[in-house]
Order: C-alpha cells, then structure tokens, then sequence
C-alpha cells in the first residue's frame, strides 16, 4: 500500500492499482523521438515487434502481481488501523522474497513477461547486495541513495534469492531463445531498453502515487514542489540514452523534458481512497476499504508550458 499524509489527509493507493498506472505508462511510451517497446534498434531484427510490445506492456502492468493477496487481505498498521505502507512492510525480508516467488509463478504461459518481472526484481535487489551494481539499472527508488533502508538486514538472503533469479531467468532465456519467432528478444541490445522501461515505468508511477497530494494546504501542483529526473532513459536504441527531466507545473500537470509518449497531453487517472485526519480506526477493515468509493485523482503528462 502506497500511503501518504499531507495537508490533514491519508491517501492510499494499492500496489496493483500503481502497478496498473505503471502498464498505462508503458502503453503510451513511443514516439518521434522514443521508440515504443519492441521497436528498439538492435542488430537482430524482430520478427513480430508489436507482439514483443504487449509482453513488455503486460509485464510493466503486472510486475507487483506479487502483492495481489496481500493487498487483498493486508496487515494493518498498529499506528492508525488501516493497511501498513510501503516501508513499514518491507522491513520483512522474506516476506518481501516471497512475493515475488508467487508473483513469478503467476504467468506460467508468458516467459517474456515473467524474464522481465524477475530482472526488475533482480535490479532491485542488487542495489542492496552488490557492491558495484550496474549503474545503468539503477532504480529511480535509489537515486538519492539509501537501498539499505528499503531493504534492511544482512545480504545472505538478498545473495541467495538474486541466485535463485538467475536460475529462473535462465530458464526463461533458453526457452525464448529456443523459439525461431522469440529468439531476438533476449539478444542483449534488445533486452536491456526493456528491462531498463520496466524500471522507468515503475518509478514514475510510484513517484506520481506517493507524492500526488498538495504540499501544503490549498496547493493544488498535486505532486508537490520538487522537479525529479529519469535517468538512463533508452531513446531509438540501449547505446542511444537520455536524462527526461519532469517538473510539476500546477494545476497536477506534469512536464516532460524530453516527452516520452504518444498522447501530448497524456491524461491520467489515479484511484486513492482518502481519508480525513484524525479517523477513527474501521472496526471491520473489509467492509470498510470495500465500501469506500476510491477518488479519481487526475493529472496531465505535457511537453510544455
């Protein structure tokens, strides 16, 4: 659960509904400027680029399916009652392993897509374990440093689960690599923009989900004050990358320096349930959260002014 308090409100948005906004993202990106997923430059050719776009677009919409029956039945926070946040949470380290080894049973049919979950889980990890990982496949989570906070405790588990990544991920390889139509798709000048869209996508969405409140009391800029860059951002090709800067605007408008999408402006729709501070603890949370009607926050990705 993605849990933030500002200007006297709670406002939660679940991981699959972020992991969604995510997808959304990932859908639109491509244009003049950015090639669209599957459409990379790479010395293989694809053979069916559109095909290879939607197990990227899918794999983007479903890389926190993991989360799917937490959030169905979550843990409450002892602070206020409703669904402990993000961090509180990933203080348990193998709770957190766990569920991506459900996650990654979830596709059994789609190799591609569980390839990309696992090396976005993978990167993730090795933020915390490695002691010189790629900075090309930096998280956005990490750019202000800090991985040991998200992920506490010793890398003995991190270093064990990243091998059983691997392993899963080579599986995945060999088996696309074995297929005349799927082949190209794990060539690494391929693979890499993919892997590295992955990581894009869900660091802006998380960006947008934690931080769309007002940042002070009748501010309506909605994702607060702070411009915030995207870095190693794959344009034509993984040898042809970029810095987009996104600055808020007002209004909840978003620009984008360059502008990744199709769509200019590019409307966004955030599902939060919302809370006024002080609130009473629900006595019954399902009833609660199920009865609860989510707010449409919405908010425009522009090129300018």
């Amino acid at each position: 659960m993605l849990k933030t308090t500002q200007a006297g409100k709670l406002w939660m948005i679940s991981q699959p509904d972020h992991s969604q906004i995510a997808g959304f993202f990932a859908a639109h990106w491509g244009n003049e400027t950015f090639a669209r997923p599957g459409a990379f430059r790479a010395p293989v050719p694809i053979v069916d680029p559109e095909r290879l776009r939607a197990e990227v677009v899918f794999a983007v919409a479903e890389h926190d399916n993991g989360w799917w029956e937490w959030e169905a039945s979550p843990e409450l926070s002892q602070d206020d009652g409703f669904p402990a946040g993000l961090g509180e949470v990933l203080k348990n380290q193998q709770a957190g392993m766990d569920r991506w080894r459900v996650g990654l049973k979830r596709f059994p049919r789609n190799p591609m897509v569980n390839l990309l979950i696992a090396s976005h889980a993978y990167w993730l990890y090795a933020a915390r374990a490695l002691s010189n990982p790629d900075p090309a496949f930096t998280h956005p989570l990490f750019w202000k440093g800090a991985p040991d906070k998200l992920y506490p405790g010793s890398l003995e588990a991190p270093l064990a689960f990243m091998a059983w990544l691997d392993d899963l991920r080579r599986g995945w390889t060999a088996e696309l690599r074995a297929d005349p139509s799927t082949a190209a798709w794990v060539e690494p000048a391929t693979l890499a923009p993919l892997q590295r869209l992955v990581q894009l996508c869900d660091g802006l969405s998380l960006a947008l989900c934690s931080a769309l409140i007002p940042a002070k009391s009748g501010d309506t800029r909605g994702i607060g004050e702070d411009t915030f860059e995207l870095h190693d951002v794959p344009r034509r090709a993984w040898t042809d990358r970029c810095t987009i800067v996104v600055t808020p605007l007002g209004g909840r408008r978003v620009k984008f320096d360059p502008y990744p999408f199709d769509i200019d402006p590019l409307l966004v729709m955030m599902p939060a349930r919302v809370v006024e501070l002080p609130a009473e603890r629900p006595v019954h949370f399902q009833t609660w959260w199920h009865a609860r009607i989510p707010q449409r926050i919405e908010f425009l990705c522009v090129s300018g002014s």
